[in-house]
């Protein structure tokens, strides 16, 4: 059985002597360091470190961790964020009509290959009710246009609030949500069918078809105002040829949308993605 961790990512101003800070804060609290990763930004002048130890036998309280670290982080100028492995987020999926992503998500959940619970299906489509059903999520269906987006938009928060939902996982949900959604918003991945920043915007696979490319991917990302500009965490690609069609095009492609979105959901779940200044670092 794996004993819990926790994982505390730190970004401040780089200078000397912070990775003996950090690891060396955690050996005076008793603390055995699993995993140590550290990346700095000469260009920005940032340090950035994710460190994961062991929680039992650490000489603080679990309720005291956090705060201690958050303490920490701010000595050195800069801010921090902790969790712990055993936690299991509560996350909303976003759905339209397809459900290849969302199939893939449940079934990694109940298996437990990602560590969170779906208590939310929302969706303007009624057509994946059944399936959020036999997975154990409440559905929820809001069917939206121009006319209605604002109160929609209104909807969604007021069930994110009820159901005091960590993360948004858009899974093909095929909407734009406006800044004022994202602003109050937890944080909120989507996946994207291409291999961003090629082919932004609706129907990748066509127009790359139209250039005979050799090559398609899939882009997961956080969302930002800026369409399909988020900070990138994942993609994946595969290759395509002269003989595939529009349509094998995008039976490829929902391979990759599926694997792209599976790792980058738990690349975040895990606490090894880190954004700053409109980017990710990664650490696997």
């Amino acid at each position: 059985m794996t004993l819990p961790t926790a994982i505390l990512q730190v970004i401040c101003p780089d200078r000397p002597g912070l990775v003996s800070s950090l690891s060396g804060w955690v050996a005076a609290n008793g603390g055995n360091i699993r995993h140590a990763d550290h990346h700095t930004d000469a260009g920005a002048g940032l340090f950035l470190s994710r460190l994961e130890w062991e929680v039992e036998g650490f000489g603080l309280p679990r309720e005291a961790i956090g705060p201690a670290a958050l303490a920490l982080a701010e000595r050195l100028g800069g801010e921090g964020s902790l969790r712990f492995s055993d936690g299991h987020p509560r996350v909303a999926i976003f759905v339209g009509r397809q459900d290849h992503c969302l199939v893939d998500l449940l079934w990694r959940t109940r298996a437990g290959e990602l560590p969170m619970q779906v208590p939310l299906v929302v969706s303007n489509h009624p057509d994946l009710q059944p399936l959020a059903a036999d997975f154990g999520a409440r559905f929820v269906h809001l069917p939206i246009n121009a006319a209605s987006r604002e109160q929609v938009e209104q909807a969604q928060r007021e069930l994110l609030s009820e159901l005091e939902i960590d993360l948004v996982v858009l899974a093909k949900y095929m909407q734009v949500l406006s800044p004022a959604f994202l602003l109050g918003a937890p944080p909120v991945i989507n996946i994207h069918h291409s291999f961003l920043p090629a082919f932004q915007g609706a129907q990748p696979y066509h127009r790359a078809w139209e250039r005979g490319v050799k090559l398609i991917g899939a882009t997961a990302h956080y969302v930002t105002e800026e369409l399909d500009g988020g900070p990138i965490i994942e993609q994946a690609t595969i290759t395509v040829s002269h003989r595939d069609d529009v349509d094998d095009l995008i039976r490829k492609g929902r391979d990759t949308e599926r694997l792209a979105l599976a790792r980058a959901l738990r690349l975040h779940l895990r606490g090894q993605v880190m954004v700053y200044r409109g980017r990710t670092a990664v650490f696997s």
